[in-house]
């Protein structure tokens, strides 16, 4: 034990940055939402909203946050999820998401999401489910920006008038 060399615990520092992994998009991905409600409606699931977000939709809203609770949001074990209606369609989609500008961040980060960006054959068979990923559809984003919205920020935070 006394010949074995030590261990480093040394952190790397702000100079020190991690190596990007090589992406199978690092040319970028077209997209363009068409507010089509394909990925609102449907089968059920949840929309996750933190309290932030529900906060955030209530001001777009014009209402209070506990009337918008009470109203739009049910709790999921320790986690809260926008409610739905009977068929599976969320609350928001008529004709168009009527919160788009303080929609919550799933719904932002869509179609970003790790499921869709793990393989090219994922990002293919969303482009059969989503118009809006459709080959040549929408504008190009490039690598840098699909991470960014992947973590929340970018076009995801330009919800600042609501989000505040």
């Amino acid at each position: 034990m006394a010949n074995e060399p030590k261990r480093s615990r040394s952190k790397p520092t702000s100079k020190t940055k991690p190596p990007t992994p090589d992406r199978w998009y690092k040319d970028g991905l077209r997209f363009e939402c068409t507010q089509c409600g394909d990925c609102c409606t449907g089968a059920p699931g949840y929309v996750w909203v933190t309290h932030r977000e529900s906060d955030a939709i209530a001001r777009f809203l014009q209402m209070s946050r506990d009337t918008f609770r009470k109203r739009y949001v049910r709790k999921v074990g320790r986690r809260y999820s926008l409610i739905e209606r009977a068929n599976g369609d969320c609350v928001f989609f008529h004709d168009g998401c009527t919160v788009y500008p303080a929609r919550p961040k799933q719904c932002r980060t869509y179609p970003f999401w790790p499921e869709n960006l793990s393989s090219r054959s994922a990002w293919e068979e969303l482009e059969s489910e989503c118009p809006g990923a459709r080959p040549g559809k929408g504008r190009v984003y490039p690598l840098e920006e699909i991470e960014l919205i992947r973590r929340g920020g970018s076009e995801a935070s330009l919800r600042d008038k609501w989000d505040e």
